[in-house]
Parts: C-alpha cells; sequence; structure tokens
C-alpha cells in the first residue's frame, strides 16, 4: 500500500512515550502511528456496532423477556 508523508504535531511527553515503545523502536515512529491509528479506529467501530446492537436488543427487551418466561420459571439454580 502506498503511503503519503503527513504532518502531525505531538506533545513532547507523548512523543517520549511513543518512541520508548519496543514496536516503535523495532519498527519505527511512522509505523507505530499506522497501528495505533489502525487500531483505534477498529475499536471505535466495534463500539459502534455493540452500541447498534444493544440499541436493538434494548427495543425488544419485553418482547424477548416473554419469549423466555416459561424457561425462566423452570430453570434449576444450583443452591449455595
Amino acid at each position: 500500500m502506498a503511503t503519503r508523508p503527513v504532518q502531525v504535531s505531538i506533545d513532547e511527553e507523548l512523543l517520549v512515550r511513543i518512541d520508548s515503545d519496543p514496536e516503535a523502536v523495532q519498527h519505527g515512529r511512522s509505523a507505530f502511528l499506522r497501528s495505533a491509528a489502525s487500531y483505534y479506529l477498529a475499536a471505535k467501530a466495534r463500539r459502534k456496532t455493540d452500541e447498534e446492537v444493544l440499541r436493538a436488543y434494548d427495543q425488544r427487551a419485553d418482547e424477548m423477556a416473554s419469549e423466555i418466561a416459561e424457561f425462566m420459571d423452570e430453570q434449576a439454580w444450583p443452591e449455595t
């Protein structure tokens, strides 16, 4: 994949932390920042999907609860 140079401002403390990370030392600062950005965007996409799933189930919570109510009444829980 082709890369393009970009200018990014980073405070000194964060830059020191990046430069001391083993991945940045081994592969370079640019590779580290590409990796960090990819992980961040993937995590953000997962959070969005999780929120959408929760919202969808939340809208049907009463319907779903009634579907399993009889099974919950029959559930055998271990005694503690």
